[in-house]
């Protein structure tokens, strides 16, 4: 009789050893199978993380060089002026056929006059006297009234991506609007002057050149401040206008430059890689690459928590099945001496007496297997909503502290700071925060083939592990005194 008959029969004949073997195993399983599937689950996120999240790198003007250079003139000159470089289109455009790169957006801003219809106006008491004597809200002889805000595609800006602004009527700026004097313009503004999709309306430039555009879409935003940053007299954000970049660089008398360029890669985790290689396009000392993945790196990091915590359950987990099912295979072989002692009599080798203890215990684990299958889910899902909330208690409370020590600096460190409120609130919570915490409750965790081949796999390994350490005392028995005793 070989030792997979010997097996079988033993089984069957002590059910009462094999149930509770059934139950001991199916318990180790059960939780090695939740942590696996958790494991599993936070993996598949963050590779989903990586596709939905993106990560932005932007070119422009190295800033700190060219202040550097403004104070090196400050010795020669009473009155040092600060040069910013900026962006070859060409060279930006080369640098977009990296492998690494889904799409980009050349950004070009200037400002002009409203020459058929009035820009919006506002005052307040609160505003900041600029360096050049007026207000914050007031305009001079070399500024417009309006924000000229050049892009590739309106898709692209930050502000419509993360809904600050809409697109109310009609279409936002193409590719195809490159050569054009299509515009989109805020909602407040149009209806104040009656403006329609459609409708043809003029500016004039700074240097007093009349221009007709196209107004192809209207959009509605929430910001409460100018959408062009660092231009004074447009404090008004209904006052922005998107265009093409080329109406922008038409505008100020430019064609082949553009003031910044964000790249929107396809892997976060390649965005290091392309900033290496798009360095050897540009000099460095006039241009910057800037890395913006703080979107990519809140859902990482409690999902890497997650994954982590499930990868130690599973680790304790099959330690501690090592252990017991250890103790309860030596106390089995004890149990069983008499019955090893006769089959090494007979002639049985020792590999197949031991082989025929891990053949029992396979057998047992099958339906072990199929008893995790069926309670993993439920365990998995009680322990993954656990570590889930745990998470988002972590990173809402991190979060709300970042946000905070950022108010307290925008507020309280600024010269003329006027504590005014984001948009939403100063309780409302930041993008990242929000993508994150979404991540964490989407977490799904499904028993999938793998997921059982996994287990089944972790399940041997125990098994084997047990029996070899179990078995150490077969190796030293002798039949006759066995049988004797």
């Amino acid at each position: 009789m070989n030792f997979f008959n010997r097996a079988f029969l033993n089984i069957k004949g002590k059910m009462g050893r094999t149930i509770l073997l059934t139950l001991v195993l199916s318990a180790i399983l059960l939780f090695v199978l939740a942590g696996i599937i958790i494991q599993n689950a936070a993996t598949s996120a963050v590779n989903s993380a990586k596709k939905s999240s993106g990560a932005t790198v932007t070119l422009s003007a190295n800033r700190d060089n060219a202040f550097k250079k403004m104070r090196q003139q400050k010795s020669k000159s009473k009155t040092p002026t600060l040069n910013l470089a900026s962006v070859n289109i060409k060279t930006a455009e080369k640098i977009g056929k990296s492998k690494y790169v889904k799409n980009y957006n050349i950004t070009s801003s200037t400002t002009a006059n409203a020459k058929s219809f009035d820009a919006i106006e506002t005052s307040s008491n609160n505003q900041m006297s600029n360096p050049m004597g007026g207000k914050s809200g007031s305009s001079s002889s070399s500024q417009g009234d309006l924000s000229i805000s050049g892009v590739s595609s309106t898709d692209q800006v930050s502000s419509f991506t993360s809904d600050t602004s809409k697109i109310t009527s009609g279409r936002g700026i193409k590719a195809s609007d490159a050569g054009t004097k299509n515009v989109v313009i805020e909602k407040d503004l149009a209806k104040q002057n009656s403006i329609s999709v459609g409708d043809t309306v003029t500016i004039k430039s700074t240097s007093k050149k009349v221009y007709k555009l196209k107004v192809v879409g209207i959009y509605k935003t929430s910001s409460t401040t100018s959408q062009s940053s660092g231009m004074m007299g447009q404090s008004d954000p209904a006052n922005t206008i998107y265009s093409s970049y080329t109406l922008a660089n038409s505008l100020k008398g430019t064609s082949a430059t553009a003031e910044s360029v964000a790249y929107t890669i396809n892997n976060p985790a390649k965005a290091s890689t392309f900033i290496k290689d798009a360095k050897k396009s540009i000099n460095t000392s006039k241009l910057a690459l800037s890395k913006d993945d703080s979107t990519y790196q809140a859902l990482l990091t409690p999902l890497n928590n997650v994954k982590s915590f499930a990868r130690k359950i599973v680790l304790l987990v099959s330690v501690a099945g090592t252990i017991i099912l250890t103790l309860i295979v030596i106390l089995m072989i004890r149990e069983r001496r008499y019955e090893i002692g006769v089959l090494l009599s007979l002639g049985e080798k020792r590999w197949k007496v031991i082989a025929q203890f891990f053949v029992e215990m396979a057998m047992i684990m099958v339906v072990s297997i199929a008893i995790a299958g069926f309670g993993g889910k439920f365990v998995g899902d009680a322990v993954g909503k656990q570590l889930v909330s745990q998470e988002t208690s972590t990173t809402s409370v991190a979060t709300s502290n970042n946000s905070n020590g950022q108010g307290q600096m925008n507020n309280g460190g600024q010269p003329g700071g006027n504590n005014q409120q984001s948009p939403g609130g100063s309780n409302s919570s930041s993008p990242q925060s929000t993508s994150s915490t979404q991540q964490l409750k989407n977490l799904s965790t499904n028993i999938s083939v793998v997921s059982l081949i996994q287990l089944a796999a972790f399940g041997l390994g125990i098994i084997l592990l047990a029996i070899m350490i179990g078995s150490i005392g077969i190796l030293r028995l002798q039949p006759k005194k066995i049988l004797i005793s």
